[in-house]
């Protein structure tokens, strides 16, 4: 009798605590929408263009650090001037700001190319860059003097590249275009991108098939990584492979030592969320070593600060729900509703920081 009462008793304390566990230790193991502004952030790929310290402020008060990125963009300030409100920005606040420098092409075939970027490359890293970008007019839009585009592949990055590499800089790389700019407008999958191209169809490569398709943009940036299989690259964009999270999958299996950004393509992940909604959500979970949180929010000066924080914090909170929660939801990307992945807090702590410190350093912000 009495060891049939005690085997009663452990089946009820096992019950309960199955019961237990399937109320309130579930529920502790997910986010709430609530939650957002209590959990540490980082958002890894913005663009600071103005020495006010708004942008800073504003991720502050949403418990955002920031990582600003540097490119060799025309529409930005000049490369030097971008370096000179990064490292002003960082040493002003280094427990919220990092950035990442870049060198431009100035002087491409000269015979030390290679040898004066690298020194703009070691003048950002004393000013406290933690990584260096390539942009995407490599590839789209630079050319030689023969008037050839240069590849991300060209042997004269090789030199920059082992640099980067024995100083233990992670390269942060933007080839290619999202997927959509070389479909016809009606096959594109989000609206944003059918908005952009069709106001601006100088930049849509259906129309130009003179130029190097999106399979040569992925292909010589495949190349380059196989050729340097230790250097750390970060795919901004998603690697440009925000169509497929088959084709990131693809991607990360192949270079070990890569990682990718989420910044302004999250409309391609929602939309392949609604067609299939699993496969998205085991993605995250299988590569939740792998994804870096970004959004690449730029502010610039004469921008209205009320108005900036507003966008931005849309931005934010809209992305929280759908990373974190699986709410109905509805965005501008794409028509219709989808839910949210719902992913677990582990996951969401490394999308959103972990990742983030273990590429650019667990110092990456000063104390």
């Amino acid at each position: 009798m009495l060891q049939q009462l005690i085997i009663r008793c452990l089946q009820g304390l096992l019950l309960s605590g199955i019961a237990w566990a399937g109320t309130g230790l579930a529920e502790e193991r997910f986010y709430t929408a609530g939650d957002f502004d209590r959990v540490q952030k980082i958002d890894s790929h913005v663009h600071a263009n103005s020495l006010s310290a708004d942008l800073v402020d504003m991720a502050r008060k949403a418990n955002f650090k920031l990582i600003s990125i540097n490119v060799d963009y025309p529409d930005f300030p000049p490369v030097e001037r971008q370096l000179e409100i990064a490292a002003r920005l960082y040493q002003r606040h280094p427990r919220d700001f990092a950035f990442a420098g870049t060198f431009t092409m100035e002087g491409w075939g000269d015979q030390q190319w290679a040898e004066k970027k690298i020194a703009e490359i070691e003048h950002a890293v004393d000013e406290g860059a933690i990584a260096i970008k390539v942009w995407k007019n490599i590839g789209m839009d630079f050319r030689d003097q023969s008037g050839e585009l240069v590849m991300v592949d060209d042997g004269a990055f090789t030199p920059i590249f082992n640099h980067l590499n024995e100083r233990g800089l992670p390269l942060i790389g933007h080839q290619g275009e999202p997927r959509n700019c070389w479909l016809p407008i009606s096959e594109m999958t989000v609206l944003n991108d059918k908005q952009y191209f069709k106001e601006h169809p100088q930049y849509h490569m259906y129309l130009h098939p003179e130029l190097p398709s999106y399979e040569d943009q992925m292909e010589s940036r495949d190349r380059m990584l196989d050729r340097h299989p230790e250097l750390t690259f970060v795919g901004a964009h998603m690697a440009s492979l925000e169509w497929s999270v088959d084709e990131l999958a693809r991607f990360l299996d192949d270079n070990p030592k890569a990682v990718v950004d989420m910044a302004a393509r999250i409309g391609q992940i929602q939309y392949q969320s609604m067609h299939d909604y699993a496969r998205v959500r085991d993605f995250f979970i299988k590569y939740q070593n792998r994804i870096l949180y970004a959004t690449d929010l730029t502010y610039s000066d004469g921008q209205s600060v009320g108005e900036f924080f507003q966008q931005a914090l849309e931005v934010w909170q809209s992305d929280w729900r759908y990373l974190a929660t699986d709410q109905p939801m509805t965005s501008g990307f794409v028509e219709g509703s989808f839910k949210g992945l719902k992913l677990p807090k582990a996951v969401i702590d490394k999308i959103y920081k972990v990742n983030s410190e273990r590429i650019f350093g667990k110092v990456l912000y000063k104390k």
